[in-house]
């Protein structure tokens, strides 16, 4: 690390700690050089998620607008939306892609809601998949219904 007093290129470390909740490092450094010390913060470079919405247009991942969906689906319901965003956030991020499409995203939340909560589930469709009728609200009911079912028989055996 370049010492900002000297320009030395050479210095050591005397102290670390974490801040912002784990998310960067902080360094005490000593140059090697003139002695002076200095302070180093390290964090994590991530790539940036940009997302390609249904018009074709693209923007930058927002968790924030992620987590106000989920909040909406998920009102008065006991899912941690704020832990379930950060979960998908992570997903996106370890997929390494730099491009994904809201429709994929939309996928994403609705698999992990399912699974979660149905209630919460059913809200985020409804929405997402832009339900036109009582008919198709009715379709994904019963789907989700046997989905249960299906699985509660499993456990039985």
């Amino acid at each position: 690390m370049k010492c900002p007093n000297c320009g030395y290129h050479e210095s050591k470390v005397t102290d670390s700690r974490p801040v912002n909740d784990n998310t960067s490092i902080r360094r005490r450094r000593e140059c090697l050089s003139c002695q002076r010390r200095f302070t180093t913060y390290e964090v994590i470079d991530t790539v940036q998620i940009i997302v390609v919405k249904k018009n074709g247009q693209k923007e930058f991942f927002d968790r924030r607008k992620l987590q106000s969906g989920l909040m909406k689906a998920c009102q008065k319901r006991p899912v941690d939306t704020e832990a379930l965003a950060a979960e998908i956030e992570t997903d996106l991020q370890n997929s390494l892609r730099a491009e994904i499409t809201a429709q994929e995203i939309g996928e994403i939340v609705m698999e992990k809601l399912r699974r979660l909560d149905g209630v919460s589930y059913v809200r985020f469709a409804s929405v997402y998949r832009e339900f036109k009728d009582v008919d198709t609200f009715m379709d994904e009911l019963s789907l989700l219904r046997s989905e249960l079912e299906d699985k509660d028989n499993n456990k039985g055996e």
